[in-house]
Formats: C-alpha cells, sequence, structure tokens
C-alpha cells in the first residue's frame, strides 16, 4: 500500500516549523505506524532528503516514548493504543495521514516530531516516592490490601507519562497525569505517610512549569491509552485539600 503522509518539520526548538508532504510505498496493511515512518525514512534517505526524527524506544506500548498526534488525535485513530500500537490497516490505501509532535507549552519542540518532556520527569521528582525504611522484602500478606484499592491502584499506575492528557486537553492540563501518580500510592498504606508532602509538591510544580487547569472535559481520559480514568483526579483533589487544611 502507499499514502501520502503529511508531516511536521522543524529544525530545531527555535527554528519555525512548517509541514511537508511525502509519498511513502511498500508498506504493509499489518505494518505499525512507527514501521510506517522507518520506511518513509529510508525512502528519504535513499533520496538525499534528511529523515523525519521521531520518539520512540519500547514499540511495545509500555513507554510512552512514540508520542504522535496523527489525524487530530493523539496516537491516532485507534483506541486505547500508543502510537507504536497503531497498524496502518486503519488507514485507507492512498490515503493522507497528518502527523504532528505533542502540542502543549509545556512540551517544546526539539526537532520535528520530537518534544521536550522533562516536564514529567520534574514533576515526578519533586513528588518522589515512598522513601521510608522498609527493610528486607516482606511476605505478601504481610500488609493487607483491599482488593479493590489494590486493583485502584495498579489502574492508575498503568499510566506510561505519554502525555497523550495534555496534549489532547484544550487547556494543556497535567492533572491525569499527577492524579495517576499521587492516586497509586495514595491508595496503599506505603504511600499514606508522606501523601500530603507528594499532593502538595507534585501540583506546585505542575503549576509553576505552565500545564492548565483542568475543566472537566474528560478530553484526557478518552485519549488516555491505558484509560487512567478521571475518578482519579477527584482522588488527587481530595489528597490535595486535605494537605493543604492540614499546614
Amino acid at each position: 500500500m502507499e499514502y501520502n503522509v503529511k508531516v511536521w518539520r522543524q529544525k530545531n526548538a527555535k527554528a519555525k516549523g512548517h509541514f511537508e508532504t511525502y509519498h511513502v510505498t511498500d508498506v504493509e496493511e499489518d505494518a505499525s505506524f512507527l514501521e510506517m515512518l522507518d520506511i518513509l525514512n529510508d525512502q528519504l534517505i535513499r533520496k538525499g532528503v534528511e529523515p523525519i526524527a521521531f520518539d520512540h524506544d519500547c514499540r511495545e506500548g509500555i513507554c510512552g516514548a512514540c508520542s504522535l498526534y496523527v489525524d487530530g488525535r493523539a496516537h491516532g485513530p485507534d483506541d486505547q493504543v500508543t502510537t507504536c500500537q497503531l497498524f496502518m490497516r486503519h488507514f485507507k490505501p492512498g490515503a493522507t495521514i497528518t502527523v504532528e509532535p505533542w502540542r502543549s507549552a509545556a512540551f517544546p519542540v526539539i526537532k520535528d516530531l520530537v518534544v521536550d518532556r522533562q516536564a514529567f520527569d520534574k514533576i515526578l521528582q519533586a513528588g518522589g516516592f515512598v522513601s521510608v525504611r522498609t527493610g528486607a522484602a516482606q511476605d505478601a500478606n504481610t500488609i493487607l490490601i483491599p482488593h479493590d484499592d489494590a486493583e485502584l491502584s495498579m489502574d492508575a499506575a498503568a499510566c506510561v507519562g505519554c502525555g497523550a492528557c495534555v496534549a489532547t486537553c484544550k487547556n494543556g492540563s497535567a492533572m491525569l497525569f499527577v492524579a495517576a501518580r499521587v492516586s497509586s500510592l495514595a491508595l496503599l498504606p506505603q504511600g499514606k505517610p508522606e501523601a500530603a508532602r507528594r499532593a502538595r509538591a507534585m501540583v506546585a510544580k505542575m503549576d509553576e512549569l505552565g500545564f492548565g487547569n483542568c475543566t472537566n472535559t474528560r478530553a484526557c481520559e478518552m485519549e488516555c491509552p491505558k484509560h487512567v480514568t478521571i475518578d482519579h483526579i477527584a482522588r488527587l483533589n481530595r489528597e490535595y485539600l486535605k494537605a493543604r487544611f492540614s499546614e
């Protein structure tokens, strides 16, 4: 199969970007979207054209690095997948596919489709993890955790930090990402001692880095590849309010 790929090209963070359209051929319908970009880059290199820069790592939907805006949707037209899990069979042969980087002031473009997502790392660093000394590994049944709480914590921990929530939100809010990180620990006994400090620090860092406010449009929930729900945002709000009142 063959496609026309309308892709964002930007030499560096300071350069003015623009769209370029390329024709790519010999693409199998079962090829992943990133494999299609690999094929396109190979064809561009053979023509003496600089290849398209895009980010990727595991290509298994685990790392969240393959963050692209495809045909107006974060990660493309399929549901609950990262870009590397998107397959070309979802596009009609001969179609024009528009590919853009994440659009957010907090995620500046580095080059072409690659954006700087260090803002998420800074939020995680501000929140920290569980620093209490736990000694040797404990037996699984030593600390009893209700099944429902454990499941909710795991659902929150499924967040891969791809940034689709930020790219999709009309306000560029990082609330779903922050909520997932806070919620995954707030639900567990090990996360209780530092819960107040964690909630205050992560929200403060999120605001400092220029992310927008949440207005509950639920766009983040709809486009999250791991289906993290806004229930966690409600939990983050409760944790944050408790932390402020405890000051």
